[in-house]
């Protein structure tokens, strides 16, 4: 009688906490029951004696409670991570004595997704996943999916589907060497020279006193050669005169409307599990944009960002570590919109006046080209085309080869057609700085 009252407080407390039978339990108690039933009522001893232990096992595999539903808790990881960083996460799991085993969804350091499910003993109370974040963007990096059973399977929970955890990995910075931004007369700050007299620390001449000037300009030195040399004791003063320190702005233009890589029979889907094809088009953008934007920041530069397809995820031109993070921020919120609009839109007024405008596009439209050529009539623009090469035919498709050749024929037409209104194309990065150079010598 007390084995089934347990028996029976088990399949209680096994219904509040949400377990339910397996087919092995159907298999144990009715097929059990029904051997012995059927081996006494047909004085059949050796079918007792096969129904009885399968029985006894399963009554006894049910006595033990299963008490409460495991619920995997994670610790508290960083919202925003580098690219290429690594850690190790724990997961604590508070099982009853009746849990078996745990099937558990883990993260892999050697993979994108949520991960693999791995099978753990019942007893396991912390479980440490290693993370690693190969790639730049957001989503879904740790989901504990589990499912639990106890004693010989009969029972389970689950599965169930674990708190998502999201991180955002930020892109990462390639180290380059800026080159010199035409300065923008905005004030007496700055980082870079100005051709007009002001307060810094270039000398720009050596003058006579003027009305208005500071006495704490005189060069007594050189005023006192002066007298000397015409014989007068009381010459007329001279004063040091510096030349002023402007600040310089650089605009990085995002191309958000399209994402392509080398193989051109995947330009028509989406690259599977991502929101940005790995080493296409959008991608190289980005991480450019942001070793642009982390080496004339450096330099005390001002960096502000333009999304093509998205005019309002655009950042004002800023200064600082805290703008560095902001723009890289933001280059994540790009690429979670990207492909939503049929066609660029860059406004006269989102780019400050004197501005130097970088412009990150595979220029595979016309519109994307006459946005480019509009805005070097007020503004220095380079462009820098992220179209990975060479192109790949599509091996499918008949005319493959032929389309090849049309589409890399047509953007050889649009870059000569920037280079003909007054844009500077490059390929890489690193041939900014060259180019800003050969226009201020």
């Amino acid at each position: 009688m007390n084995r089934i009252q347990r028996w029976a407080t088990a399949r209680r407390t096994a219904g509040r906490s949400g377990w339910r039978g397996t087919d092995a339990l159907f298999r144990g108690a009715v097929g059990g029951l029904g051997l012995v039933g059927v081996g006494v009522v047909t004085h059949h001893v050796d079918l007792v004696l096969i129904g009885a232990p399968l029985l006894l096992g399963t009554i006894a595999a049910l006595a033990v409670p299963t008490g409460p539903a495991p619920t995997p808790k994670l610790d508290r990881l960083p919202a925003t991570v580098e690219s290429g960083d690594r850690t190790k996460a724990a997961i604590t799991v508070t099982a009853g004595p009746g849990v078996e085993f745990l099937a558990i969804r883990l993260p892999s350091p050697d993979r994108s997704a949520i991960g693999p499910v791995h099978l753990l003993p019942g007893s396991a109370t912390t479980i440490r996943a290693a993370l690693r974040w190969n790639a730049w963007g957001e989503g879904v990096d740790l989901r504990p999916d589990h499912l639990a059973a106890s004693r010989d399977a009969l029972l389970i929970n689950g599965p169930v589907v674990g708190t998502e955890s999201r991180r955002t990995v930020l892109p990462p910075v390639t180290p380059l060497i800026p080159g010199p931004l035409p300065p923008r007369a905005s004030g007496l700050v700055g980082a870079h020279r100005a051709r007009r007299p002001g307060d810094g620390v270039e000398l720009r001449a050596v003058r006579p006193f003027q009305a208005g000037d500071r006495l704490r300009r005189i060069d007594w030195r050189v005023t006192l050669r002066a007298g000397a040399a015409t014989g007068e004791p009381l010459a007329l003063p001279h004063v040091r005169e510096r030349h002023a320190e402007v600040d310089a702005d650089l605009v990085l233009v995002l191309d958000s409307l399209v994402d392509v890589g080398a193989e051109l029979g995947d330009w028509s889907t989406a690259a599977p599990g991502v929101a940005v094809r790995p080493g296409g088009s959008l991608d190289t953008a980005v991480r450019y944009a942001a070793s642009l934007a982390a080496g004339y920041l450096r330099q005390g530069d001002r960096v502000g960002l333009i999304d093509l397809g998205r005019p309002q995820l655009s950042v004002p031109p800023g200064v600082g570590h805290r703008q560095l993070v902001r723009l890289r921020h933001q280059l994540v919120a790009c690429c979670r919109t990207a492909g939503w609009s049929s066609r660029p839109v860059l406004l006269p007024r989102q780019v400050p006046r004197g501005a130097v405008v970088v412009f990150l596009s595979p220029f595979l439209d016309d519109a994307t080209v006459t946005a480019a050529t509009t805005t070097a009539r007020r503004h220095l623009v380079i462009a820098v085309d992220t179209l990975p090469a060479p192109l790949v035919a599509d091996p499918d498709a008949p005319w493959g080869d032929a389309v090849r050749l049309i589409i890399a024929g047509e953007h050889r037409a649009r870059r000569d057609a920037l280079r003909a209104n007054g844009v500077a194309v490059v390929d890489t990065a690193d041939a900014v700085a060259s180019v800003l150079r050969r226009v201020r010598s």
